[in-house]
């Protein structure tokens, strides 16, 4: 797309939308929308920046990462901790990912529990932490030497398919399909997280000249169906698995799901999309429009990495398909910053080519965000692009939106024992909730009570970690946020990502509440 295109494209665009000024700047900065980045690990695309990084500099780059993508007002991390076979957590499932240590099966060295700390690091910022783990990928290569003993195509050589110059999990064996739902369980029940996230490693895109050799799988359990609709069903099969049991252990956390972004071309099924590409359906054996039909997934993140025009494959017919076309679910489009500046579509050489995707997503009532792949491509590269996305599209703070399957009532509203102010800071004591499980507190401030809106992203301050379950949560905001404001409101956010009614506290007065404790005989 040339630039006198890419600028009438977006008059086109605000002239489409005919918002009042007010409107506009609410539609602008949404006060709701998922911000995400993938933080690849595999052959240490993100992090750690090298599998030979002693912990000190891995802790050090991962924060350089959080602290990054906060000043951008980003709100979800979503981070592979399962990309072969592996982990970047102690697991009596899998070996220690040699992308972490050097060494596949050594822990790390002093040893820490990278993905615990990782969590905890992660919410102090007010990041959600999506676990990202590839579930039947077992290998990257096809070097046994750089594999653990413990590594599962050891204890289970009947499991792997080699194809493409790797080994696979046959998505089709029971004893697979259990396993790695035991993966996933550990992960849920072990650690504190938001999410458990999939991409788009199903069966393996084709490789040419190159058969996926599942012939006895299927002769043994295919009953009669047509090749396709058997492999589909085995991976909708542990889909749905994967939903019950993420929700048995913690009714909280998602299940997320970021597949190729065409489900099929119109060619395949006039159902499909405009456009001549590989599909889900048809080469990857998955049919993520059942997986929402089913409410077996809580989000919908399809990877749309083409630019708006694209001849084969456009963001902007895509986006437009997937709102259309997605059920129960929330929607968030993947968008493709590795793209920028090196492919072969120049469209992707014009800084504005990342913004006009996120205004036209934003066109769209079912679309609720967006997410990147991958973290470093706007960590020391693509400034312009970056300036361009803090100073309009993300110049404000926004919230995670509870997603359509989850829990949406929150019942407690917070109560203000304690405020005092200072030269320094500002101090809240806030009455802990006897009915909700808190993940955050949230700050809004203006200059008048009667203007509080906790609608408008403009007046968010802070969001603050509720760390631990006493009798009163207490926190502290730096005085330099907070004199511009003369009343400020505050919310709860709990572990489904409700927001509570808030309470307004005129900052012109301080106050200290003294009642005795009341029983708490709903814990």
């Amino acid at each position: 797309m040339h630039k006198n295109q890419q600028l009438l494209f977006s008059i086109i665009l605000l002239l489409f939308l005919g918002w009042s000024v007010n409107a506009q700047e609410k539609a602008l900065y949404p006060k709701n929308e998922f911000r995400g980045v993938w933080i690849a690990t595999v052959v240490n695309i993100d992090w750690p920046k090298t599998a030979t990084d002693g912990v000190e500099k891995e802790k050090a780059d991962y924060l350089e990462i959080l602290e990054t993508y906060k000043k951008l007002n980003y709100n979800a991390v979503i981070v592979q901790v399962r990309s072969v076979g592996d982990a970047f957590y102690p697991s009596e499932l899998a070996p220690w990912s040699r992308f972490l240590t050097g060494k596949e099966g050594q822990a790390p060295t002093p040893y820490y529990d990278a993905l615990a700390w990782m969590i905890e690091q992660a919410h102090a910022r007010g990041f959600e932490f999506h676990a990202w783990l590839n579930p039947y990928r077992a290998t990257f290569d096809l070097n046994k030497n750089l594999l653990s003993p413990n590594h599962d195509i050891f204890k289970h050589p009947e499991w792997m398919i080699e194809y493409g110059g790797k080994y696979y999990y046959d998505p089709a064996l029971p004893e697979v399909q259990e396993h790695l739902t035991k993966v996933v369980k550990e992960v849920v029940d072990k650690y504190d997280i938001d999410a458990i996230h999939f991409d788009d490693y199903f069966y393996p895109y084709a490789v040419p000249g190159k058969v996926f050799n599942d012939t006895a799988s299927y002769k043994k359990y295919g009953s009669g169906l047509s090749v396709g609709d058997w492999r589909r069903a085995n991976v909708s099969n542990f889909v749905h698995t994967i939903s019950t049991t993420i929700k048995a252990s913690k009714p909280w956390v998602q299940f997320g799901i970021s597949p190729f972004g065409v489900w099929r071309n119109k060619s395949q099924d006039p159902k499909g999309s405009e456009t001549q590409s590989t599909s889900n359906y048809d080469d990857l054996y998955a049919d993520p429009v059942l997986w929402m039909d089913q409410k077996w997934i809580d989000y919908i993140m399809p990877q749309l990495y083409w630019s708006m025009n694209n001849p084969r494959a456009s963001y902007s017919k895509l986006v437009k398909w997937w709102a259309e076309n997605s059920n129960n679910t929330a929607v968030y489009i993947g968008h493709a910053s590795y793209k920028i500046r090196g492919d072969s579509d120049k469209s992707w050489n014009f800084a504005s080519e990342i913004p006009t995707q996120i205004d036209f997503a934003r066109s769209f009532k079912k679309v609720g965000g967006s997410a990147y792949f991958s973290a470093k491509w706007f960590m020391t590269k693509n400034f312009d692009i970056v300036r361009l996305i803090q100073e309009n599209q993300y110049k404000y703070p926004a919230l995670t939106t509870a997603v359509p399957n989850l829990k949406h009532v929150i019942i407690d509203t917070p109560v203000v024992n304690e405020y005092a102010k200072d030269s320094i800071h500002y101090t809240f004591t806030i009455k802990s909730p006897y009915n909700t499980k808190v993940r955050y507190m949230v700050i809004y401030g203006a200059d008048h009570i009667s203007k509080i809106d906790i609608n408008d992203a403009r007046q968010i301050v802070q969001k603050v970690l509720v760390r631990d379950n006493a009798e009163t949560i207490a926190f502290s905001i730096p005085a330099e946020k907070m004199n511009q404001y003369k009343a400020c409101a505050v919310t709860f956010i709990d572990y489904f990502a409700n927001e509570s009614t808030p309470t307004i506290i005129d900052l012109k007065k301080t106050f200290k509440i003294y009642s005795p404790a009341q029983p708490n005989e709903n814990r």
